[in-house]
């Protein structure tokens, strides 16, 4: 789907220039917001995981003011929509890896259509297990940064309509996530989520729902884990920005449930985006 609007370092542009070096090494980060009724939901928790990764990445982070003033007025109108957001080094003019010589930041802010939900089969959607492992990199492991190459490598495994995502492994067999989403698993009545200090995105929806979990008293888990808790969940869920919680009633083969953790944070989720929390 085509983007609605794009705004570049503020103003109305489709460019950036060819010394970015984003485009060449990939060098900045992005967030992406789902817009409802206006707003955009968990926006400050996406602005503060973008400061995070800046700190990280020793880029410098854009005034917050400018950029929440940006994201919202793309945000506004009743049509429901995406907002991505791309914060990169800057253009340097040479060659080499070293930051040290590059331009501001620039900044670009987007506004696309909603997507299509992904097809549901029963309560939840289907999903496969991918055959690409993920490199383990610890200096970039929770960041959203926009080099995104396995993950793209890994969505172009399947074709099949019917299935909605793929969970990924690292190189040495711990579970990480879905190719664009978090994973959690429900065993015992106790949620575990993979711990993400090797590789993998640390989710801004994980993040809540780990937070509405511990206040609805459920035990929870952020923990390393391998194929074999995947055959011991009773339930399974899938979290983004955009798909909030999602159900996974099939893994390969095997068919589960939409259980009652599931169900209960799923309404506590949609209690937390309708109020003012969810901003």
């Amino acid at each position: 789907m085509s983007a609605q609007a794009v705004l570049i370092d503020g103003r109305p542009g489709e460019s950036v220039s060819v010394f970015e070096r984003g485009l060449h090494y990939g060098d900045g980060l992005f967030e992406t917001l789902a817009c409802r009724g206006g707003r955009a939901r968990l926006l400050g928790r996406h602005l503060a995981r973008l400061e995070h990764g800046c700190a990280r990445l020793g880029i410098r982070p854009p005034e917050p003011t400018i950029l929440r003033a940006e994201i919202e007025w793309l945000a506004a109108g009743p049509e429901a929509a995406v907002v991505k957001l791309l914060l990169l080094r800057g253009c340097s003019p040479a060659r080499g890896y070293d930051p040290a010589a590059a331009g501001p930041p620039t900044r670009v802010v987007l506004r696309y259509p909603w997507p299509p939900a992904p097809l549901l089969t029963g309560t939840g959607v289907r999903v496969r297990l991918g055959r690409l492992r993920l490199a383990e990199s610890p200096s970039l492991a929770g960041l959203k940064h926009c080099n995104r190459l396995e993950q793209v490598l890994a969505r172009a495994e399947w074709q099949d309509p019917t299935i909605a995502e793929a969970l990924l492994f690292t190189q040495g067999g711990e579970l990480v996530g879905g190719t664009a989403s978090n994973v959690f698993l429900v065993q015992g009545g106790r949620l575990l989520t993979p711990q993400l200090e090797r590789c993998g995105v640390a989710g801004v929806m994980r993040a809540t729902v780990l937070e509405l979990a511990q206040a609805a008293g459920i035990p929870c888990a952020v923990l390393p884990l391998r194929a074999a808790a995947l055959d011991a969940a009773e339930e399974i869920f899938l979290t983004s920005a955009l798909l909030g919680i999602r159900p996974v009633s099939q893994l390969e083969e095997r068919s589960l449930p939409h259980g009652p953790v599931t169900g209960a944070l799923s309404a506590r989720l949609s209690t937390y985006l309708e109020g003012a929390d969810g901003r």
